[in-house]
């Protein structure tokens, strides 16, 4: 499959060479993109040095910093645009490992969406805080017993998708960021019938850098999960 994946950025300077480097080493014919929200840190500029020896690796770069769901939806419609045939979402900071990549474009030959799942085989999940973890599996219970949506680690952001699943969603109507952009994403694939397959990694906590998590995000997923359930019910969501 003709594969592109997105990886938003910001402040990412630290992370960004390796993670690239080793996407490649897996396959020279992926495509990767890097989503950059004018990372003060120099991030958008340490791309552009690697795409002198790297053709296909591509940068949006864009004016602000705007959020993680808004930085996805423009990867989805650049890859859309262009024609890919799978596209996989992943964090820059390494996290996520690239190594589970092929895998996961392996699994949507059977599968509309497939998702890296830290919560399919038990919790895998390396450095991260008790408080953190309480918070992050409690989520899922949550959006699980709320919305009915049948997947274990809803507010992972590991993923690979078919681009019939992405044409079939309205990504002008994704009104979510940060965790809520992963449950609403997969929630709309999941209500239109998609099939969707969980596949057991391993989520190592970032070493390098500082996380985006916030209180916001938080409380913006909280809000959001019943919200899904009502614009199920009223048919918002098409």
């Amino acid at each position: 499959m003709k594969t592109l994946i997105v990886t938003p950025t910001y402040n990412e300077r630290k992370n960004i060479r390796e993670l690239v480097s080793t996407l490649f080493e897996l396959n020279p014919d992926f495509h990767i993109l890097v989503v950059d929200d004018s990372s003060p840190d120099g991030t958008a500029e340490i791309v552009e040095e690697l795409q002198a020896d790297c053709a296909n690796l591509h940068l949006l770069s864009r004016n602000e910093k705007t959020g993680l769901g808004s930085a996805y939806i423009a990867g989805f419609n650049y890859a859309l645009e262009r024609d890919y045939e799978a596209v996989v979402q992943m964090d820059a900071d390494m996290s996520h490992d690239p190594k589970d990549v092929p895998l996961l474009i392996e699994t949507i030959e059977n599968a509309d969406l497939a998702i890296g799942s830290r919560y399919i085989s038990g919790i895998n999940v390396v450095n991260w805080p008790l408080q953190r973890l309480i918070i992050s599996y409690g989520a899922n219970i949550y959006t699980r017993l709320v919305t009915r949506l049948p997947v274990r680690d809803a507010t992972g952001g590991f993923k690979c998708w078919r681009r019939e699943a992405l044409e079939a969603i309205n990504l002008d109507g994704v009104r979510s960021q940060g965790y809520s952009f992963q449950i609403e994403m997969t929630y709309r694939a999941w209500l239109k019938g998609f099939r969707i397959t969980e596949i057991p990694i391993i989520f190592v906590d970032r070493t390098v850098g500082e996380s985006k998590m916030t209180r916001s995000i938080m409380l913006e997923a909280a809000v959001m999960i019943p919200r899904l359930r009502i614009w199920k019910l009223l048919g918002w969501h098409k």
